[in-house]
């Protein structure tokens, strides 16, 4: 607003230009026992002071905010402070936020999926659940692919390590990963090729296990030599060093335990492997063998997890990148002891 005088008063012109409302608006707002002028001319028209209109610009910003006219009045009776006005309208403001963002979630996945009628419905339902809604979903879920495998078994527990958990202020990109990670758990095709996975995974274990009783020391014994490899690997550690000789050295005698050389060579080969995620378009999905098809799987569950969580794809790949590294440097530096 450009300067005034204090002791000017303003025809309801002038104050329209200055305040950016219309003149009618200015009237009206008189009218509603808002902002009454300052006094009126001889020939009766309305005044108003520099006070009056810093009013008018206060409520025309209100108006904006979406205040209403009663809470404005309260404000001006100074019944109520800007403070408690604002702090209550902030909280309208994010809950229309909120439903503002499942809408765009369910418009966007029916739009993605060209979703029949029926489906909107539940769709908006799958949006809307409440925390203990969707916890209830998971567990049930859970539940039911672990109902006849080791529910304590490593697998599992991985699994189900990676709970979606959806933030108390979730964005659109969430609430639709959401969506679609709730239609996958619903769907019994989905539970079945779970719980085969699980059935198949819980099996290898018990084989494992039935070798001899210091199979968890064996793994937990891998575990630690793959995190010093992942240390050196990450500090430029050179694979012909003496502590690198070592590491392959180490690595070479877990290995021998179990299968000789050929399964030295064949471990650092499928924990390459198990780095990568199939990529969906890299094949067609019928003609794919059945150790692609759980990889698919998994993959797109722990993928849509990390979707809802917030967790984004370029951190999971710099992940398997850092774990492909580390096996690299481990395979280059059994190479080096022998040259």
């Amino acid at each position: 607003m450009a300067a005034v005088d204090d002791t000017e008063l303003y025809a309801i012109g002038d104050v329209a230009r200055r305040t950016g409302l219309s003149v009618s608006a200015v009237r009206f707002y008189a009218d509603a026992d808002i902002i009454a002028p300052t006094c009126h001319s001889d020939s009766g028209y309305r005044l108003y002071d520099v006070h009056a209109i810093a009013r008018l610009e206060l409520v025309r910003t209100l108006r904006e905010l979406d205040a209403s006219l009663d809470d404005i009045r309260r404000l001006l009776a100074e019944e109520t402070t800007l403070h408690e006005l604002a702090a209550t309208h902030l909280e309208l403001v994010e809950g229309q936020l909120r439903r503002l963002h499942a809408r765009r979630a369910v418009l966007r996945a029916v739009v993605r999926k060209q979703s029949p009628n029926g489906q909107v419905n539940l769709m908006h339902k799958l949006v809307s659940m409440s925390d203990d809604d969707r916890n209830r979903l998971v567990e049930e879920f859970w539940h039911e692919v672990t109902a006849d495998v080791d529910g304590h078994s490593a697998a599992v527990r991985k699994l189900r390590e990676r709970k979606p958990e959806l933030p108390d202020e979730p964005t659109s990109e969430q609430l639709e990963a959401w969506i679609e990670l709730a239609d996958l758990l619903r769907s019994s095709d989905f539970r079945a090729e779970m719980r085969q996975i699980l059935r198949n995974a819980s099996a290898v274990t018990a084989q494992r296990q039935a070798v001899g009783p210091d199979w968890h020391q064996r793994a937990d014994a891998l575990t630690t030599l793959f995190q010093e490899a992942q240390e050196a690997q990450r500090t430029g550690m050179s694979v012909d060093s003496a502590q690198a000789r070592n590491l392959a050295e180490r690595f070479v005698a877990w290995g021998f335990d179990s299968a000789g050389e050929a399964g030295v060579s064949a471990h650092l080969r499928r924990a390459v492997a198990a780095t990568d995620m199939p990529d969906p378009a890299a094949r067609h999905e019928g003609q794919a063998g059945p150790g692609f098809r759980v990889g698919l799987l998994l993959g797109r569950y722990l993928s849509l997890v990390a979707r809802v969580n917030g967790t984004t794809p370029s951190e999971q790949e710099h992940t398997r990148a850092d774990s492909r590294a580390a096996w690299a440097w481990l395979a280059a530096a059994i190479e080096a002891r022998t040259a």
